[in-house]
């Protein structure tokens, strides 16, 4: 039977899709309904239909499922945030495990160990038949979940708008939309959020301060980005202005783009209302008058307090300023670097390579087992910032790199192969490694940089990805080029979402 564009149908829901959609199948034609969970019965209308599938709108769950929850957050459905709140934390968990277990065996073309293989892999006594213990494959370690998976996320950037009545509101970007959903109380960022949101709006009231149009890129106040030190409780605050930088505190900004003026009394006032709230460690203002989607400019002014917060992961103690990336949830970044330490099995005598590191945070977690740590960033301020983190940690043995990973490792090797042969022995160790740790961005390491790894052969790679599909790719051509993967750790960073964080060990087989 062949369905069209506005028809009503009721459907089981058997599956559930990457974006954390449901799937069901009526008359062998295939449906994807946003909101719908595994075991759901459904009434939807197709709002976009193809010759074989086609996507519905959730009109009502006529039996729900028993994985089906009330959601915690009463804007879920239309907020593009969360995913799967509708859905039971153990589903997510389940959801996410299957996920990257998918991905890994069908672009990786890996399977998982038999109890057989594993018992021989780990104590080399089992009997097992030859051919099953060199094919044995990788195992699937537990996910790591979280005890609380609401109120993780330690920063949070909220676009500032009006309503139909001309109201400010704060919150969130519906789905595939700049529709910004009002919504102060996030159900995963700091629960002191809403009060500074609170405070923001009344002086944007109180003042008169006018807030951005993105269509006619007139008005100030574009979004409010909020970061709290989970350990420390130090907040920040900073507003991203639609203004030319000035760099003065409490400047008195007269020439702004839609014409106005913002006076060093409103800023004096903003400060005042802010600096009440306990823990607020600094209050600053950024600078983005490009007409683009990208949120932050690349200049801060400090209007009160600090130009930056800090937190701690482990030990490591780190500076964090507005444009600094730093993991959105401490509770589970611990224990991601945590499973990549433990991967890594340093001894003290090691050295390794950290691509795409950062801030050094993988880095410095990693310096006090190693004997040597290099890391590689592209972002210039990422990487002051981590010779920062070093240096105020009494990290002496970590050394950073600016520039593309797959250009600066590439370089660095054949420099220092060549010093290698002409007897440098500190150069020998560089570009042979112990470890070496990749964590790229979501996609993956080009093949280039794949190539560089396999050459300077390290015993192991630690693998953590935020993309179990290019991540699957990426272990497809390791294990192609004498690699072999020995333990996948699905780890749960974004609770509510179809997100999740995979740490993965790799061996060299020919060592």
């Amino acid at each position: 039977m062949t369905y069209k564009k506005d028809d009503v149908v009721t459907v089981a829901i058997e599956d559930i899709g990457t974006s954390g959609e449901g799937i069901g199948k009526i008359d062998g034609y295939t449906l994807f309904i946003k909101d719908a969970v595994i075991g759901d019965e459904v009434e939807v209308k197709i709002i976009k239909a193809k010759k074989n599938y086609g996507y519905g709108r959730l009109m009502k769950v006529v039996k729900p499922s028993p994985y089906r929850v009330e959601p915690k957050c009463p804007v879920a459905k239309q907020c593009g945030g969360c995913q799967l709140q509708q859905m039971s934390y153990e589903s997510q968990l389940e959801f996410k495990t299957k996920l990257v277990k998918n991905n890994v065996e069908r672009i990786g073309g890996l399977k998982e160990r038999t109890e057989a293989s594993q018992n021989y892999n780990e104590n080399k006594t089992q009997a097992v038949d030859a051919e099953e213990a060199e094919n044995a494959g990788y195992v699937l370690e537990p996910i790591i979940g979280m005890d609380d998976p609401f109120h993780y996320r330690n920063k949070a950037q909220y676009p500032v708008g009006l309503n139909k009545d001309k109201e400010i509101v704060m919150g969130f970007y519906a789905g595939r939309t700049h529709y910004i959903v009002d919504c102060t109380d996030c159900a995963l960022g700091a629960p002191i959020n809403a009060r500074i949101l609170e405070a923001v709006k009344e002086w944007m009231k109180r003042r008169h301060i006018t807030v951005y149009n993105e269509e006619a890129g007139k008005g100030l106040v574009r979004h409010v980005l909020i970061r709290n030190g989970y350990h420390t409780n130090q907040i920040m605050v900073c507003l991203v202005l639609n203004a030319q930088a000035h760099h003065h505190r409490f400047t008195s900004f007269e020439q702004l783009s839609d014409g106005g003026k913002l006076k060093k009394s409103d800023m004096e006032d903003l400060v005042e209302a802010l600096k009440k709230i306990d823990g607020m460690t600094s209050i600053m203002v950024n600078y983005n008058e490009d007409r683009t989607n990208v949120i932050l400019g690349e200049q801060c002014d400090t209007l009160w307090g600090q130009s930056y917060i800090e937190d701690y992961i482990g030990e490591i103690k780190y500076q964090i300023s507005p444009l600094s990336f730093f993991q959105v949830n401490p509770q589970q970044t611990e224990k991601l670097y945590n499973k990549a330490l433990e991967y890594a099995d340093l001894k003290g005598g090691e050295t390794v390579w950290d691509l795409y590191c950062g801030i050094g945070t993988i880095s410095l977690f990693l310096a006090g087992k190693a004997k040597k740590v290099y890391g590689v960033e592209i972002v210039p301020q990422a990487i002051e910032d981590a010779k920062n983190n070093a240096s105020i940690n009494g990290i002496t043995n970590a050394e950073f790199f600016v520039g593309k990973a797959e250009e600066v490792v590439p370089a660095f090797y054949e420099e220092k192969k060549k010093a290698a042969a002409a007897g440098d022995a500190e150069a020998a160790e560089s570009i042979h490694p112990d470890v070496i740790v990749v964590d790229p961005p979501r996609k993956g390491c080009e093949e280039s940089l794949l190539e560089t790894i396999v050459a300077m052969a390290p015993d192991r790679v630690v693998y953590v990805s935020c993309d179990s599909s290019t991540l699957a790719r990426d272990l497809k051509f390791l294990e192609a080029h004498g690699y072999k993967t020995e333990r996948v750790t699905p780890v749960d960073q974004f609770a509510q979402t179809v997100h999740v964080e995979t740490v993965v060990l790799m061996s060299r087989v020919d060592k």
